[in-house]
């Protein structure tokens, strides 16, 4: 099996959707996603995000997306915001292909972090980060406010 690892072009996001999609059936969450493929398109397009896939006879079987961020304590960073392989590739070696490249793009950007984000119910993920050496923060918590929350959001008078 021929494993392709590559940077995603626009003509990719079909395939990285269905697997943003395959992810929030993963994660019990399919009506979550409420991106379309014509958003991430143009997102994409506009140097938003970057994405690297691994591609098997052709096909896109894989990906990790990320993009730039910036820490107040550290500089540059990169934060990556999905990881994900077709379950009938799990194990073959992609992911660890798809990681290794994501540190690459970190080391060549100049990033002081990598970061990213890993449900505390997801053993493989964690196994996988784990075997890696990756520093699994107990103490901080993901907080977000949801789109309506920002379109709503009560302000302070100053």
């Amino acid at each position: 099996m021929a494993i392709e690892i590559r940077f995603a072009t626009a003509d990719d996001i079909p395939a990285m959707h269905g697997l943003i999609m395959d992810l929030a059936i993963y994660e019990k969450e399919p009506d979550a996603v409420t991106l379309t493929q014509e958003v991430m398109t143009k997102d994409f397009v506009n140097g938003l995000f970057q994405c690297i896939v691994a591609e098997v006879e052709g096909r896109v079987v894989g990906m990790a997306l990320y993009y730039p961020r910036y820490s107040t304590w550290k500089g540059k960073t990169l934060h990556l915001e999905d990881f994900i392989v077709k379950e009938e590739h799990r194990q073959s070696g992609i992911g660890r292909m798809l990681f290794d490249r994501v540190v690459l793009e970190s080391q060549m950007y100049g990033a002081k972090r990598l970061e990213w984000a890993v449900l505390e119910w997801n053993t493989p993920a964690l196994n996988f980060y784990n075997k890696i050496g990756a520093h699994i923060d107990p103490e901080w918590q993901v907080a977000q406010l949801t789109e309506d929350q920002i379109q709503n959001f009560s302000f302070t008078s100053a």
